[in-house]
């Protein structure tokens, strides 16, 4: 493990000298950090890893983001945190090859196919069909919620590919070209008055079966790869002390002495213990972690950085008292960078009510929870066994 971690270190310091990530685009340097193994350091050689442990991640994060590097998880959030995993595990290795180093780059936007207007929470229950037709699948249905689906290139796409199976058992999972014919993005205007989700209508799209991922009908067992990285990649917190969101607290709490209280003091310091230990107890997670998946634990992480998070945005509108009512208007405007998603305090507190929702409901997550890691029984399905397309869908 010493060894290992000497290497990983040592590959990221040459990266840091020999490409200056204050002075190159981020692609070449982020293309670097593939080609030198640091995009996920256990993925295999040569696919933008080293073969070596999960937890030697953040040794490497912290020497290239030190030196002025780029986050690539907050530049490509879904490709980076959940595609290149999926696809490294269920693709072929034609595909991985393909896909996986303009992911890296960020050359390669991706999005989610996943929630539809019936099938939100119950995923399984989604109604997107998958045809196959010779070396090709005929897709046909409509998706929503799709964050950055106007920027992406690619998508992961859950679809049901056999209705007499129950749902559970008659998906199929594909990477689905955002630019093939039959795609059309819709944006959905959100109260900040941006519009970073999408509605996705898939008309007679084709996807060959070379981008399908998995066996045909084990489209769940895929998607449980993506969720529980998905939901360990958002529930990650900064690895610098005190950085983050709460650090936006602090920083108001400087520049508005004047309402300045015991009780909002004390709210202050509450909030960046639990912080502090949140980021504590990602930092052992990812340390102790191995080169396997993550498992329902990420779950943890997610639910309670998604509660913190909306609180400390609370905390932010208190503090600044009669400020928090002003926002400068609602103009729709063409989301085109991560920056374009940060603005005053008062729209991040209104886009932090997402955050309970997105990545799987609180509700979902303490289910998770409570039956994975804590051995509790399972809700009653009245539909368990049945085939899809008996299930009443109102």
């Amino acid at each position: 493990m010493d060894d290992d971690r000497a290497r990983v270190e040592e590959a990221a310091r040459k990266v840091v000298e020999s490409h200056d990530p204050r002075s190159l685009p981020t692609s070449e340097f982020l293309g670097a950090c593939f080609d030198a193994g640091l995009s996920w350091v256990h993925f295999p050689e040569g696919l933008g890893g080293l073969g070596v442990s999960r937890g030697l991640q953040a040794g490497a994060d912290a020497i290239l983001q030190e030196a002025g590097g780029p986050n690539p998880f907050s530049l490509n959030p879904i490709g980076h945190g959940m595609a290149a995993a999926t696809v490294l595990e269920h693709g072929s290795p034609e595909l991985a090859r393909d896909l996986l180093r303009p992911l890296a780059t960020t050359e390669h936007i991706w999005c989610q196919l996943f929630s539809e207007p019936g099938a939100g929470s119950d995923l399984a229950g989604l109604a997107t069909s998958a045809v196959r037709d010779g070396d090709e699948w005929v897709v046909n249905g409509q998706k929503v919620w799709t964050s950055l689906a106007h920027r992406a290139r690619y998508a992961l796409l859950l679809a049901r590919s056999d209705p007499d199976q129950p749902k559970h058992k008659g998906l199929t999972y594909f990477v689905l070209d955002m630019q093939a014919p039959g795609v059309e993005t819709r944006p959905l205007r959100q109260m900040t008055g941006q519009a970073e989700f999408n509605e996705v209508y898939l008309s007679d799209a084709r996807i060959p079966d070379s981008h399908r991922l998995g066996e045909v009908g084990n489209g769940w067992r895929v998607a449980m790869t993506t969720l529980m990285n998905e939901r360990s990649a958002i529930g990650g917190s900064s690895s610098v002390r005190g950085a983050g969101t709460i650090a936006e607290a602090v920083e108001l709490w400087a520049r508005y002495p004047q309402r300045h209280t015991p009780v909002l003091r004390d709210r202050l310091a509450v909030l960046w213990t639990r912080a502090e230990a949140q980021r504590l107890t990602d930092e052992r997670a990812r340390r102790s972690a191995t080169t396997g998946s993550p498992g329902p634990e990420g779950s943890i992480a997610k639910l309670v950085n998604a509660e913190l998070n909306q609180q400390v945005y609370e905390f932010c509108m208190e503090l600044i008292g009669p400020e928090a009512t002003l926002y400068g208007d609602y103009t729709q405007r063409e989301i085109t960078r991560m920056e374009d998603y940060r603005g005053p305090v008062q729209q991040r507190f209104l886009r932090a009510r997402a955050n309970t929702i997105e990545g799987g409901t609180s509700e979902v997550l303490r289910n998770i929870l409570g039956e994975r890691i804590l051995g509790l029984p399972g809700d009653l399905r009245a539909d368990a066994g049945k085939p899809w397309k008996e299930i009443p869908r109102g």
